[in-house]
């Protein structure tokens, strides 16, 4: 026994560096795990009111994730549309808090499907970067199964948060255009705003690059964002710009925010819009 125990000793003396690096492993993914759900989702599980609230037919539409969640989300369908949009919004709330997005983008006659992503809204499970992204493929997944003449008309709406979201998936399926409001290069820069320090440096964990990404995306996309957005600075709207490959525009909204974009910029926004559906070939 004696011998057992000192060899048991000596072994630990040699190796303690073994089971402290796997220790380390084991709290660093915890800790990236929970400063993830603190830091970056901000989800809301009661969904108020829906498009009827603003005069626009729809419908409840689930499905399933490759991962076996089930997710819920609007349709809402225009007759004559010429586009469909697929919306991913931004990390806190739900749907329900879209609706002027969807009235615009119903106004310039496209059809619209937007997701909650797991863990928000209606939708099952917990928020992840890999998550969402598998919510943005099952939604794309959706349109090319149940709505096949519509697969070559998608054209991506990323909302701060869902920017990152859309990049991911335009990055790895053929869409019409991708338009990004309010978006950030990626979550790393996103810590170092936040927490100019690095106290926040778990969070490297967490990638959410569209500054790499999108330099492989090559088609038409709008980037939009307010020249007083006090949530992600002007600067990394510019820097995902910049990293963009053509064709690109940037599009900078004077006064607005974070969230007020639509609402600072009113007709010139919806203007801009329609332009840019206009210029797209059918």
């Amino acid at each position: 026994m004696t011998h057992i125990l000192e060899a048991t000793g000596r072994f630990l003396r040699r190796y303690w560096l073994i089971p402290a690096f796997l220790l380390a492993i084991v709290m660093l993914a915890a800790t990236t795990d929970i400063l993830e759900r603190f830091f970056v989702y901000y989800p809301a599980s009661k969904v108020e009111g829906d498009p009827s609230l603003l005069g626009m037919p729809f419908e409840d539409i689930y499905l399933k994730t490759q991962d076996g969640l089930r997710l819920h989300g609007w349709l809402v369908s225009k007759p004559d549309a010429v586009h469909t949009f697929l919306i991913f919004h931004g990390n806190a709330g739900n749907i329900g808090h879209r609706l002027d997005w969807i009235r615009m983008l119903y106004d310039l006659n496209a059809n619209i499907l937007i997701i909650d992503y797991r863990g928000f809204g209606n939708s099952e499970g917990r928020p992840c970067e890999k998550g969402l992204y598998l919510d943005a493929r099952a939604a794309h997944d959706w349109v090319r199964r149940q709505r096949p003449k519509e697969r070559d008309t998608l054209v991506l709406l990323g909302e701060s948060l869902g920017g990152a979201v859309a990049v991911e998936l335009a990055s790895v399926v053929p869409v019409k255009a991708l338009i990004l409001q309010s978006a950030f290069t990626s979550a790393w820069d996103m810590a170092k705003t936040i927490m100019p320090l690095g106290l926040l440096r778990p969070l490297a964990g967490i990638s959410f690059d569209s500054q790499s990404k999108i330099k492989r995306i090559h088609c038409p996309k709008p980037i939009i964002h307010g020249s007083r957005d006090e949530i992600v600075p002007l600067r990394l709207g510019k820097k995902l710009f910049s990293a963009a490959a053509p064709p690109k525009e940037f599009y900078e909204v004077p006064g607005a925010g974070h969230n007020d974009l639509l609402a600072i910029a009113g007709d010139d926004y919806v203007r801009r819009i329609r332009a840019f559906l206009d210029s797209l070939p059918r």
